[in-house]
Order: C-alpha cells, then structure tokens, then sequence
C-alpha cells in the first residue's frame, strides 16, 4: 500500500502527464497504470528520479503523422491518415505494429508504443518500443485497394524506419497481405533487401509460428501461472474473445494442451461451444478470418451452436478467461461476473484488454496477469525473425517454440521476481511493470541525458 506522501507525489506526477496530454484517454490510462505499481520502486531509487527518467518516459522520442492519399476501384479519391509513434529506443530499434482500423487514433498508438516499451523490455531481446498505423478501414476493399493503400502508406513510412531503426509489423487490419504490400513497396524504393517488417511471409524472409506465436505465447504463460500455485491446464474450460491470430494460437495451443476452449466473439457477439473447439472448428476461425466479414456468427450455423448477438463472452462459467480482441473489451462488471461463475485466472492476451476498474476487481480477488507479460510471445518470434534475416537462416518450428516457450518463461520469472506481496502471492502487474522498467530505465541511465 503506498503512503499518502507517495500518493500524492504520484497524482502530481500523473496531473502534470494529463495536462500535456490532454483527452488522450488510452495513453493516460496506461502512464496511470504503469506508474501506480513503479512509482514506489521509482522513488525508492533516487538514480532515477535525479535523472527525470519517468519525465522522459512518458514523451515519445518522436511522433510522425502524414497523409495517405489512395484510389479505390471506381476511381474515387480517399484520404487516410497514417502514424508512426517512435517511443522508447534505449534497448534497440523501436519494434512495435501497424494498425489499420477507423479507430486508430494518435492516443491509442501513444498507448500502444508506451506498452510495447516495457513488453519489449521483458522479453530480454534488443527491442525498443513503437507503434503505428492508420484509420484506414480495410474491410470490405479489394486487395487491389488494400495494395494502393499500402503503397501509399509506405512512400512516406519508409523514410522513417530501417533494421536497425525501426521495425514495424503488422497488428489488427495488418495481416500478411498487408505486410507483403508493405514489404514490395519498400523493397523498391529502398532497392535492397532488408528486414524491415516482421510477419512476413515464410518465402521472403518471415519465421515459423510467427502468425500464432501471441497465442501460443499467452497460454504457455497461463501454464506458468498455474504451475506455481500447484495446478495445470488440462481440463480447464477456457473463454476467449476474438477470433483473429491471438485467438486461433491461443485456441490451438490451449486445446493440444488439454483444455477445453468454449468461446470465440466478433463484432457480432460471441458463441458458446459446451464441446470445446477441435481442429475442425480451429481451422474454421482461419476461414472465417479470411472471409473479411468481422462476424462469428456463421460459426453457429456450421457446429450448431448457441450464437449471442452482441454480447461478451464473460458471462459464461469458465476456469480461466483470456481477452484477444482489442483493449478495454473487458469490464468490472464483467470482471465481477467471471469471479462468480468461478473464474480463476483471467490473463489479457489483447493489449490492455481489461478496463482500469477491471483490473483492480480481478487482481483483488484472482490472480491476473497484464498484457505486457502474456501477450509478449508474438513481438518475441518478431525478434526471432529480425534475428535470422540478419544471420541469412531460417529455423525450424520447433527451434522458434523451444525459444518462445523459454522467453515466456522468463517473463513470468520476472513478473514472480518484481510482484511478490507477501503469502506467496503476486502482484502480477507490478512484476511486469517494474520488470519492463528496470531494464530500459538502466539503459537510459547509461546513454546520458538524450
């Protein structure tokens, strides 16, 4: 519990971020919900504060926002607006994804590259933290219109990043399609062959579980999380939102593991299947995807089962719930409902997919764990893939799993290191953040005041 004296030197800290970054509500919530687990740490090491590290911090070493002109197919001009938010290169060059969605909004990617600061940092590789992207809406345009896009996007993205500037890769609306138009484009008007995406397709340089690897990664840290308190995933019933990467290798791996996965959720609303998804029902998630409607509910039809029209998955019994959709999809009340239908693990696999007031029900009452840490297994096989395009080698399947499986590993090591609160409980929040700080704040100590 933090001192009054500490509380309010942390909402005059807070109060000074808002007053620079005023209606940024995503970014806020997550300065907001870094700082009340680090700034007690922070305060208790006087290295950092004398040297504004958190001031420093919370400021984006660079922000870039450009226009996209595009022509769609009936000769119509469009135009969109694209970012890039450079955060945090004090472990590597920025790495973090593109995001195409009519919600993207400099606040939400100000959010995102803030987050992917202290994800990137826990994964131990040499990775600092960005994001970008546009409010381009990709569904239902052509892939002659999404290519004229992409081009567009890149003529002015490509001056700013390079392998060991920055790297972006591809996130909601940027699949491989998307990135393989991003990738052409560059690759000509740079006229050299370099790894500058992640997520590219295996025959031009992209690496082996790349598409699953924030699912497998989630659920392999679930089952750390289990093991500690003497318990495992098989037999779980599991409820997932979503039904895009995250939640297809978070499906997949769940069920090879043993448990029982029995929802996914669109725009539309969610199903609930009692059997549990198998590899049929899997693989129909990969053409329901492909099909570019955003809705779950031809899932119903094809199994039979129970469709819920504009609604959350959280209503169901579940042993273990995992978001995988897009941030603050999961609420207190939701949170509330989970707990009193059993639920005992809930571990955001979507960034920030839990609101403020969500976290702090779950956390007081089961064990939760922060998208930072669980979702960190997909910018990890990004490294993997920056890695072998810069040794010229490919690894197989199970070379990326082996080092996938040993990174989350890691990570929930660290958060056990950082969290502990006493009874053997963690803090999984705190771990995490303080984790992820640690690292980049030391960087920024030995790098001087830039």
């Amino acid at each position: 519990m933090l001192t009054r004296l500490v509380m309010d030197s942390l909402n005059q800290f807070i109060d000074g971020v808002k007053f620079q970054n005023p209606g940024e509500s995503e970014f806020l919530q997550a300065v907001s919900e870094v700082l009340g687990s680090v700034w007690d740490y922070y305060l208790q090491h006087p290295q950092y504060k004398k040297m504004k590290i958190f001031e420093r911090m919370v400021e984006p070493e660079r922000v870039i926002m450009f226009r996209v002109p595009w022509i769609d197919d009936l000769g119509e001009v469009h135009v969109n607006r694209g970012y890039r938010v450079e955060f945090n290169s004090a472990i590597g060059p920025f790495k973090g994804g593109l995001r195409f969605h009519p919600t993207v909004t400099l606040s939400g990617l100000k959010f995102l590259g803030f987050e992917q600061t202290f994800k990137n940092s826990l994964t131990s590789l040499p990775m600092g933290g960005g994001k970008g992207g546009s409010d381009f809406n990709p569904k239902g345009r052509s892939d002659n219109e999404i290519m004229r896009f992409c081009q567009s996007f890149m003529l002015e993205l490509y001056r700013h990043i390079g392998p060991f500037t920055d790297v972006p890769a591809g996130d909601i609306g940027v699949g491989g399609r998307e990135i393989g138009y991003l990738f052409g484009m560059y690759k000509k008007l740079k006229n050299e062959f370099t790894g500058v995406l992640t997520g590219k397709g295996f025959e031009y340089g992209g690496s082996l579980i790349r598409p699953e690897a924030t699912g497998f990664g989630a659920i392999y840290f679930v089952r750390e999380m289990l093991a500690r308190v003497g318990d495992n995933i098989e037999g779980k019933v599991v409820a997932l939102s979503g039904f895009g990467n995250v939640a297809w290798g978070a499906a997949l791996k769940a069920t090879e593991l043993g448990a029982k996965v029995v929802t996914i959720s669109g725009p539309d609303g969610y199903i609930y299947d009692a059997d549990g998804l198998d590899v049929e029902k899997i693989d129909y998630m990969l053409e329901l995807r492909a099909s570019n409607m955003d809705v779950v509910q031809p899932y119903s039809e094809r199994f039979g089962v129970p469709f819920f029209k504009n609604k959350k998955p959280w209503e169901q019994k579940v042993d273990i719930a995992i978001p995988c959709a897009i941030q603050n999809e999961l609420n207190e009340d939701d949170a509330k409902m989970l707990i009193s239908n059993g639920c005992t693990i809930i571990a955001e696999a979507s960034n920030m997919g839990c609101t403020a007031e969500a976290v702090k029900t779950a956390s007081g009452n089961i064990i939760f764990a922060p998208g930072k840490a669980v979702n960190a297994g997909g910018v990890a096989v990004s490294g993997f893939e920056m890695s072998q395009n810069s040794i010229r080698m490919t690894w197989t399947a199970e070379e990326v799993d082996t080092r996938l499986k040993q990174i989350m590993n890691n990570i929930h090591s660290t958060c056990v290191k950082y969290g502990m609160v006493g009874n053997g409980k963690i803090d999984y929040v705190k771990g995490a953040n303080i984790g992820g700080f640690v690292k980049v704040a030391d960087a920024m100590m030995a790098q001087g005041v830039i």
